[in-house]
């Protein structure tokens, strides 16, 4: 059970490797958001199948359905699970909807200090440390074969064809060009759109082409960062599947982004990245490897998300009066940011800064 989005899922699949290896021949279920389905086909060797959560109190990734969680767990007691894995997290909540489910054994994480009733397959949940090897210590917890951290992004042959598409559109062959992606979920997890713009003219004088990437609701996002700059840059929110977004980072010669899934999706690719961490954990979640990418937190960053929730979700709008900004101690530095995007362009022989 890991009810969660596109980047969250990537950062399980070395645990999904070690499951696979623990249990070769079992049939593998994920119980996931619904548009989780896309993940599910793209590793078809780890998991078999997506159940959609239906929702349970506690759990914001949903709108609140009670009706339809109680004949959800019915189901699943009608028919248990050989084992329920709960990687959603602490289990504050979430142990619950595992326990209701009736699964004839299961594992996962309790809080600290709160061990008293769970068997011997749950372990304390890690407080600190990124979030591959926080779910690692409860594969290493149930003896599991290791099976490495790297992440994974399998490129599929309609993701190569979209692809070729899109480099046939824009002329990309032969250019060097780098992804900037401005957009986020969460709007506190932003970097301001004059502050990309400034960094993409940057680049865009070294010669690079910038592309300006993400969801199509993100395009009046990008079109301020371009809008902001002196130098062109083509905005491709909407114009790219999942899978031709993999395609496009696969030959970029970098990306820049905030903290959101498209920076799992680099670093299962090995593609060089900086990644701004502004509201959120950059030592849960930015990439193992801090050589290829790197890492930009805002000193004492923003304060807690909105606790204000609508239908069931934890609000995100930017205009929500419930939210609020916490002024950083110190906010990302944008030449630190460009001093650190150059340093990758060098390491991989592409781009001279002007």
């Amino acid at each position: 059970m890991r009810a969660l989005h596109l980047g969250d899922l990537l950062c399980a699949v070395p645990f999904l490797r070690c499951l696979r290896a623990a249990y070769p021949e079992a049939d593998v279920t994920l119980i996931g958001l619904s548009g989780s389905d896309g993940f599910v086909a793209r590793f078809p060797n780890l998991v078999d199948r997506l159940l959609p959560f239906p929702s349970f109190p506690g759990v914001p990734e949903t709108p609140q359905r009670p009706g339809e969680a109680v004949a959800f767990l019915q189901a699943c007691q009608r028919d248990p699970f050989d084992l329920a894995l709960q990687l959603h997290g602490s289990g504050r909540h979430t142990n619950a909807f595992v326990s209701l489910m009736g699964a004839r054994a299961s594992a996962g994480f309790f809080l600290p200090g709160e061990e008293k009733g769970y068997p011997s397959t749950y372990r304390a949940y890690p407080g600190h440390g990124p979030e591959v090897k926080r779910l690692l210590a409860l594969a290493r917890h149930l003896g599991w074969p290791e099976s490495g951290e790297d992440l994974e992004f399998p490129l599929l042959d309609a993701d190569r064809a979209a692809y070729g598409r899109l480099d046939t559109a824009l002329g990309l062959s032969g250019t060097d060009y780098v992804c900037l992606h401005p957009g986020a979920r969460d709007p506190l997890r932003r970097w301001p759109p004059r502050e990309f713009a400034r960094l993409a003219d940057a680049l865009a004088s070294s010669g690079l082409r910038v592309l300006l990437t993400g969801e199509a609701g993100e395009r009046p996002i990008a079109e301020a960062v371009a809008a902001a700059m002196h130098r062109g840059a083509e905005v491709l929110c909407g114009r790219t599947t999942l899978g031709s977004l993999g395609g496009l980072l696969e030959g970029a010669r970098l990306l820049v982004t905030n903290d959101t899934g498209v920076s799992h999706i680099a670093a299962a690719l090995c593609v060089p990245s900086v990644v701004l961490f502004l509201h959120s954990d950059a030592e849960r979640w930015a990439p193992l490897d801090r050589e290829l990418h790197k890492a930009f937190a805002a000193e004492a960053a923003m304060g807690n998300s909105c606790l204000h929730e609508v239908g069931g979700h934890r609000c995100l709008a930017d205009g929500c009066r419930f939210r609020r900004r916490v002024a950083a101690g110190r906010p990302i530095d944008r030449e630190e940011v460009l001093s650190a995007a150059f340093s990758l362009l060098e390491a991989r022989g592409a781009g001279a800064r002007a």
